[in-house]
């Protein structure tokens, strides 16, 4: 590879992620192809804070006029669903990809309720690209809940795990 080539190669690159900014976008991919046996593929990303929607309030409806109050009427509670992305102990996926829980069909799991693991331990796998990435407990604690199945596809910020 030519170092002209290597230039226009990271001024292509440069403009993708000018793109990615100027266009308020969290990923793109590029295949760029030179010749039979000569292509760059190209992925940039950038991290943002995950967006969390709040659920609407529930609405309490008031009794027809004609119909005679309750004696002792208690306060309603109306309680929202926790978001476990929201959780301080949430592992979330650091990209778009699937889940694997164990490192091959048929072996033990990495992971599963009331498991105690280190910080850097291999909670589970996200395979992206046909590439596997381990993903490593960023603190050591008890895994309480996990809230997703071995295969299935996750987004990138999508809680994983709740470790306390």
């Amino acid at each position: 590879m030519s170092n002209k080539t290597h230039d226009t190669d990271v001024a292509f690159i440069e403009a993708l992620a000018e793109l990615l900014r100027k266009n308020d976008l969290t990923e793109l991919q590029v295949k760029r192809d030179y010749g039979p046996d000569d292509s760059l593929n190209v992925r940039v990303s950038r991290q943002t804070a995950p967006v969390t929607q709040m659920a609407p309030q529930a609405q309490v409806l008031a009794a027809p006029a004609s119909a005679p109050a309750p004696a002792a009427s208690a306060p309603i509670e109306t309680t929202m669903p926790e978001d476990p992305a929201a959780h301080p102990g949430a592992v979330t996926s650091p990209m778009v990809g699937t889940v694997y829980m164990q490192a091959e069909p048929g072996s033990d799991p990495f992971i599963a309720v009331g498991t105690a693991v280190k910080e850097g331990d291999t909670l589970l796998i996200v395979e992206a690209m046909k590439t596997m990435n381990h993903i490593p407990a960023p603190r050591a604690g008890t895994v309480k809940r996990i809230l997703i199945e071995d295969g299935s596809p996750v987004e990138f910020g999508a809680p994983l795990v709740i470790l306390e």
